[in-house]
């Protein structure tokens, strides 16, 4: 077994793999109303989706490394030997490192991955109960394979992750969030990208469960 050996999380987390089923229904991808037209968020297309079941969160470190500990896995973070971390994020002292072209507050870390989140070192920043990052597509689709499932579809996440509403801005409605009186999802706030005031709560990522879910019970649908 050439897997590497950690050691489990010493706070035990409350599992949050409860699955919903999701209704069938016709399900809206896009918008009529893009925010930033050059990420291809538009045109609004629509297409019909059977019924199906989803985990109500994403999933957490604590219970991928269940998956890890079962079965062995490395991810392809581990194998390239580096990844992108965001730079407000990186601890004091990290050593320059490339940048992202057209996003220069994405560097390439090496050693960064879902355990070592900020690079080597970090660890201790590995929340259990907060989602997996670093996880390419490869490592997704085999942890759900594990897990007894798949990954849903563009169609399915779009339209589980509307809650119901139909065509609307976010999985609560058209309310934007702002940084005083709304905060239903946790985002930047402040000057991006050089200092997140955190209002919401939190800086960098927020635990699976939190803010409320939408309407068909699957929390934080939008954020990080």
């Amino acid at each position: 077994d050439v897997s590497p050996k950690y050691a489990p999380f010493s706070q035990r987390e409350t599992d949050t793999s409860e699955t919903v089923k999701i209704p069938s229904g016709i399900a809206l991808i896009g918008t009529t109303r893009p925010y930033f037209a050059n990420d291809g968020e538009g045109p609004l297309r629509k297409k019909t989706v059977a019924a199906f079941r989803m985990d109500t969160t994403a999933v957490t470190n604590a219970r991928f490394q269940t998956f890890v500990a079962e079965t062995g896995y490395i991810t392809d973070a581990e194998r390239l030997g580096d990844s992108l971390v965001f730079q407000g994020l990186l601890p004091k002292g990290t050593p320059p490192s490339h940048a992202v072209a057209d996003a220069p507050w994405w560097r390439v870390i090496p050693g960064a991955n879902w355990r070592s989140i900020f690079g080597p070192g970090t660890d201790a920043a590995c929340n259990p109960d907060h989602p997996i990052a670093h996880i390419s597509w490869n490592d997704a689709s085999a942890f759900s394979a594990w897990a007894g499932g798949r990954l849903p579809t563009e169609a399915e996440w779009e339209h589980a992750a509307r809650g119901g509403l139909g065509d609307v801005k976010f999985p609560w409605g058209d309310e934007e969030p702002d940084d005083a009186s709304f905060q239903p999802c946790n985002i930047w706030q402040g000057q991006f990208p050089h200092r997140d005031l955190g209002l919401d709560g939190y800086i960098g990522t927020a635990p699976a469960r939190s803010f409320a879910p939408n309407g068909y019970g699957l929390y934080n649908m939008i954020g990080n």
